[in-house]
């Protein structure tokens, strides 16, 4: 198994965690490996339906970014992801004020297509959702980061 640039690592969290979405969602993504991710949300008050429940649409958002960071370093260094497919189950009803986490794990990574699944669990460790993702590669649409080299030397 090839060693992971650490650095690159730390500026690859840094970029997604800077995104004005995961700002917005108040999530972010507190581990990247090969073929696995880990992000972390606090649920609040924004990400409410009307029935007082966390809407569907943020935990389909945890189980895309999961799959998608879980996936992330399979692919070329020049290249970017993108789902074409996402599917999941919703398992529990929860409320704001929860912190959640999700747990991505890329199950095949060919050369175009990368599928992966990825569970939101809660501070009990309860199953919140769970889902996959089908992933394309899209070349020209990396990330621009310092850390050139996403291996070690």
């Amino acid at each position: 198994m090839p060693n992971l640039n650490p650095e690159y690592i730390r500026e690859l969290i840094e970029a997604a965690n800077a995104s004005t979405f995961f700002e917005h969602m108040s999530l972010r993504v507190t581990d990247v490996a090969l073929d696995s991710a880990v992000l972390e949300m606090k649920t609040n008050p924004r990400h409410l339906q009307a029935f007082g429940n966390v809407h569907g649409g943020v935990l389909a958002t945890l189980i895309d970014a999961g799959t998608f960071w879980a996936g992330f370093m399979r692919i070329p260094e020049e290249a970017g992801l993108v789902n074409i497919d996402l599917k999941l189950n919703y398992l529990k009803a929860i409320e704001a004020g929860l912190s959640l986490t999700v747990e991505g794990r890329a199950i095949h990574s060919g050369n175009l297509i990368i599928y992966a699944e990825a569970t939101v669990y809660d501070e009990s460790r309860q199953v919140i959702a769970h889902g996959t993702s089908t992933l394309i590669t899209l070349r020209g649409k990396g990330l621009k980061l310092n850390s050139s080299k996403f291996l070690e030397s």
